[in-house]
C-alpha cells in the first residue's frame, strides 16, 4: 500500500511538474506593458508565415489587445504600423492556439 501511494505521489509531482512547465514554454501576455514574452504589442508589426515572435487570432470579442492600424506614431499599446521590413515585432495570424487574441477597431485601442 504504501508502495502505490509513493507511485501515485511521483506521478502527481510530474503531472505537476510537466504542467507547470508547459505554461512557462508558452510564453505569458502582460497587460501593464502590453508584451507577449517581451516583444511588443504595439510599434512596427510585420505579418510572417513562419517563425513568429507572436502568433495571434482575431476575435470578435473578449480580445487581450484591441488593435488600431496607424500609419504613424505607433507609439502606444494596440497602435500597429504594419510593415514589410525592420519590425519591433513579427506576428504570425492563425485560426487556433493563438499566444494573444486581437480585436481590430477604429479607436480606443489597447489591452482589455
Amino acid at each position: 500500500m504504501k508502495k502505490l501511494l509513493g507511485s501515485l505521489a511521483a506521478v502527481a509531482l510530474a503531472v505537476v511538474a510537466g504542467l507547470s512547465l508547459s505554461a512557462e514554454a508558452g510564453g505569458s501576455f502582460s497587460k501593464g506593458s502590453c508584451t507577449f514574452n517581451g516583444k511588443k504589442l504595439y510599434g512596427n508589426i510585420q505579418e510572417v508565415s513562419s517563425f513568429p515572435d507572436v502568433k495571434v487570432q482575431v476575435v470578435s470579442s473578449f480580445p487581450d489587445v484591441k488593435v488600431q492600424k496607424v500609419s504613424s506614431f505607433p507609439d502606444s499599446c494596440g497602435k500597429w504600423k504594419m510593415v514589410t521590413s525592420f519590425p519591433d515585432t513579427k506576428v504570425q495570424f492563425v485560426t487556433s492556439f493563438p499566444d494573444v487574441k486581437i480585436q481590430y477597431v477604429t479607436s480606443f485601442p489597447g489591452a482589455n
